[in-house]
């Protein structure tokens, strides 16, 4: 029997780029479960001097697995990367995944050779681009090819660097502009350099180019100093400027001020004459802002100039719901209102939940599914995928076990595992307290829903008597440690926060000499009991001083005090606009996550109707006079 310590020895070669390790490893791994990931770290490393007889070799042996088409995935990015057509054509429609931008432009590229449809593969090309965060080779060669061809227009590569530069990607914005404009690169690394230095120089803004790169001026300047931007906006940038190009510089401004939830946000906002100039990020923080400012007609403007698709949402569906409800409303608008909120409504996710209580229906526990299919037991327990997936994750090697579960889970076969499948997927997870995956696959059923494996309990004995022991909420505390770590015992964040409870060492050492720990050591951080007294003490503590409020304490956890501190200042504001507020997507998504939890948590221990909004409450300054103990938690 081979030894799991070769397969750790390996997985370490492989991370460390040491391939002649590997090489000498690989034959003692051979009958080993993990195999074939030995075989692919082997191979992976050395791909750049692999041959297509050898990767077809590898293909061929370990057909049918997650490794098979993983190594497709970088061999076809490679082909791609060295202009090889011929065999990226033969090998693409072989690869099942098929979650790779970068592979569907080299395929667009392809397809725009053998002549097909530009407008078909210009859309392809734009919603794969525009989604990417860097500038990679293959949406940037298949966003030049169309552009040459006539099927992507100027207009759509300057969109793609305005949204990279707004994002402060400074790397692609300039590979766009190589697209387009590549005459202009010299003037783009001046403007690079001295935003405000390039816009007073710039005497001239009668071309196309020249209006674009004093646009892409002062996105990159709104972006840092809004103040500033909307002072040369309203000088003589705001007459220079297409209405297009000052939209958007205006948009940018009002988003900084809004994440910076300034009251000056929604009179720049109000300075774009056309919402449809304005892309969907900069809409959802136009509505965030209206919201704030309880603008509700602009809320519903905002949101009815969104895509379609964004508008799908349910954010933007409770918030549209909502907006249609405010001041004098027609029978029809009433109609529409509860259309929007029966569409989304729910027992699972924030808005879902929100607009169940909308229509008037408490949060209660769904009822059990039938019970697990035998079949689909029978399929999971043999699936030879899986059993290397929780065979990686026990032995340490975590994140490969992940991605090969949730490949054999979501896209080893068209369209992902069947209801009864997943249930039986999650259900053998659960078996083996692998809880992430446990959870995260109960997630993915449509037509059912098990509260069991969404929401599991595991140390229920610890948790419950600790958080009762101390005041607080056990819902919360299942809520908090859910979105934290999925009850993975030894998880670690790339900040250094450990455990279920994920604190951080600073934070753990400070709040053991508060509640007079006196045994505490660095390393006992993980261990499970300490970890979950120290951090329902921090959480109990931040919770009184944010006057009980859960939405502040959540956002304390993640962000740290001192944020929500400041976050909480200026209107008295509806729990749930504060929340769609937070500046950080991060924070903003843990806090209505754990609240949203914890409401579920709570109909499962108490058996009792929950309301996520009583939770929620409403959120504002600290009262005058209160001592403020957010400055002393870490």
């Amino acid at each position: 029997m081979v030894n799991d310590d070769v397969i750790v020895d390996m997985q370490q070669a492989f991370r460390k780029r040491e391939k002649n390790k590997l090489t000498q490893l690989l034959p003692n791994a051979r009958g080993h479960v993990l195999e074939p990931w030995a075989a692919y770290w082997e191979l992976r490393a050395r791909l750049n001097e692999a041959t297509q007889d050898e990767v077809q070799a590898f293909l061929t042996r370990w057909a049918g697995t997650y490794q098979e088409d993983r190594l497709r995935n970088d061999w076809l990015r490679l082909l791609g990367q060295r202009r090889d057509w011929s065999n990226f054509d033969a090998m693409y429609p072989a690869f099942r995944m098929g979650d790779d931008r970068e592979l569907r432009c080299y395929a667009a590229v392809i397809d725009l050779a053998k002549g097909g449809e530009r407008e078909a593969l210009a859309n392809t090309v734009k919603s794969n681009w525009y989604a990417q965060r860097d500038s990679e080779d293959g949406c940037n060669l298949a966003a030049s090819e169309l552009f040459s061809a006539g099927g992507l227009q100027a207009d759509d590569i300057w969109r793609r660097a305005r949204q990279t530069m707004e994002a402060g990607r400074p790397r692609a914005a300039r590979a766009a502009v190589e697209v387009v404009a590549p005459m202009q690169l010299p003037a783009f690394a001046t403007m690079l350099q001295s935003p405000s230095k390039f816009l007073t120089a710039q005497a001239k803004t009668s071309s196309k180019e020249q209006q674009e790169l004093a646009t892409l001026a002062l996105i990159k300047l709104a972006a840092d100093n809004p103040d500033g931007a909307a002072t040369l906006m309203e000088g003589r940038w705001n007459e220079l400027l297409t209405q297009p190009r000052r939209d958007w510089v205006w948009g940018v401004i009002g988003k900084t001020q809004a994440t910076r939830l300034s009251p000056d946000a929604m009179t720049s906002f109000a300075k774009v004459g056309k919402d449809a100039n304005l892309s969907d990020d900069l809409l959802a923080w136009k509505t965030r802002a209206a919201l704030r400012a309880g603008q509700w007609q602009q809320v519903r403007k905002s949101i009815e100039a969104m895509s379609a698709e964004e508008r799908e949402d349910p954010t933007w569906m409770y918030w549209q719901a909502k907006a249609m409800q405010a001041g004098r409303i027609s029978e029809a608008q009433t109609q529409q209102s509860r259309q929007l909120l029966q569409k989304i409504a729910g027992t699972q996710g924030f808005y879902e939940q929100l607009a169940q209580e909308e229509l008037g229906q408490p949060i209660v526990i769904p009822a059990q599914p039938v019970p697990i299919d035998a079949q689909a037991r029978e399929s999971v327990r043999s699936n030879a995928g899986l059993a290397r997936a929780l065979y990686a994750i026990q032995l340490g090697l975590r994140s490969e076990g992940v991605r090969e579960w949730n490949y054999m889970t979501n896209l080893h076969q068209r369209g992902g595992m069947d209801d009864a499948q997943l249930l039986a997927a999650a259900e053998l997870a659960c078996q083996r307290q692998i809880w992430d995956r446990c959870i995260n696959t109960s997630e993915r059923t449509k037509t059912v829903v098990d509260v069991g494996q969404r929401y599991p309990m595991p140390f229920k004995e610890a948790v419950v008597s600790r958080s009762r022991e101390i005041g607080l909420d056990p819902a919360y505390v299942y809520g908090l440690i859910r979105q934290e770590s999925r009850f993975i015992m030894d998880a670690r964040s790339g900040v250094g926060a450990s455990g279920l409870m994920q604190i951080m060492p600073a934070t753990a050492r400070w709040t053991a000499r508060k509640i007079g720990m006196t045994d505490f050591t660095p390393a006992s951080i993980n261990d499970r009991d300490t970890n979950i007294t120290l951090g329902t003490a921090y959480l109990k503590l931040a919770l009184d001083d944010f006057d009980g409020s859960m939405a502040l304490a959540a956002a304390g956890y993640n962000a740290g005090p001192g944020r929500p501190r400041n976050w909480r200042n200026g209107p008295v504001l509806d729990g749930a606009i504060w929340a769609e507020n937070v500046p950080f997507a991060e924070t903003r998504d843990y806090v209505k996550k754990v609240l949203s939890n914890t409401t579920s948590y709570a109909a499962i221990l108490t058996g009792q109707p929950q309301s996520l909004r009583a939770r929620l409450g409403s959120v504002g300054p600290k009262p005058e006079g209160e001592p403020d103990l957010s400055k002393e938690l870490p």
